[in-house]
């Protein structure tokens, strides 16, 4: 079983990945990890983070002349913004004077702010959100690179695509879906041409009626010093029967499935199937 730990503050040196259960022999490399992380940085109406940062993966253990040892993998991606920020997050100690010069005390509705300042007692709620915050998916990206790589080995293919902006949705999801589905993956390049046309669109959305009205209310919303929640669709393709169990609630397909993605922090529903509806 693959399982990952990470750690690092948004405006702290770095975030550090460690890697166990991948198993030897696997072809890796950073490059691998950091074409992931150049997708991350897409997307119409992404926050000014994604302006400071060019992320990129440096493995520091686990890999030997391009191939995994079975050894856990250690992965680290400096934060460039840490240059404004390195007295303030000082791992040393720079004294109060300095500290109180950023601290935060106004706990943000919807955030960990005021459950963290309570449950860890700190009146300064920095030392809440920035683990919070955002940019520990940065990690959860690399590690899913790794993943994506060992599913490679068997022809396993994930991707996903936007159905909804705020008020404006796909009109014809199920067709494409259909139409997806009636595809044969028999190799990566098939399914790279595939996700590079959804990737093709600012907002990754496949029906163009839909990516031009979406960006407009994200515009809007903008304008109003707002922002605005979406639904995206996850597919996954030659998965291999019996995967997961009914014996055990924990080991349920859909049940871990649904734990990784609510850990997400703006994700806030997980829909199977025809779930919602």
């Amino acid at each position: 079983m693959i399982r990952f730990l990470t750690a690092g503050e948004s405006h702290g040196k770095c975030l550090s990945l460690i890697v166990e259960g991948v198993p030897a022999g696997l072809c890796l490399s950073a490059d691998d990890i950091n074409r992931d992380l150049k997708r991350r940085q897409i997307g119409y109406g992404r926050g000014n983070r994604m302006k400071i940062e060019t992320d990129s993966a440096e493995i520091t253990a686990g890999v030997r002349n391009g191939v995994t040892l079975a050894s856990p993998i250690s992965v680290i991606i400096e934060n460039k913004d840490w240059e404004n920020w390195k007295d303030i997050m000082s791992i040393e100690d720079k004294g109060d004077s300095l500290i109180s010069d950023r601290s935060f005390s106004r706990p943000r509705p919807g955030h960990a702010d005021f459950a963290g300042g309570i449950k860890y007692n700190q009146k300064d709620l920095r030392n809440i959100l920035e683990r919070a915050s955002a940019r520990e998916t940065a990690t959860r990206v690399a590690v899913g690179a790794i993943a994506k790589k060992i599913l490679d080995e068997i022809n396993v293919f994930v991707t996903s695509f936007v159905t909804q902006i705020g008020e404006h949705s796909i009109s014809n999801i199920w067709q494409f879906m259909e139409d997806a589905r009636c595809l044969q993956f028999n190799s990566k390049i098939d399914f790279l041409r595939f996700q590079e046309k959804i990737d093709s669109s600012p907002v990754r959305c496949p029906d163009p009626e839909a990516e031009k009205q979406m960006i407009e209310e994200i515009d809007s919303t903008k304008n109003s010093g707002d922002s605005i929640g979406g639904v995206f669709q996850v597919m996954a393709f030659n998965v291999p029967i019996g995967l997961g169990t009914h014996v055990h609630w924990d080991r349920r397909l859909d049940a871990r499935i649904a734990y990784a993605l609510m850990s997400i922090p703006a994700i806030k529903g997980v829909e199977f199937g025809l779930g919602f509806e």
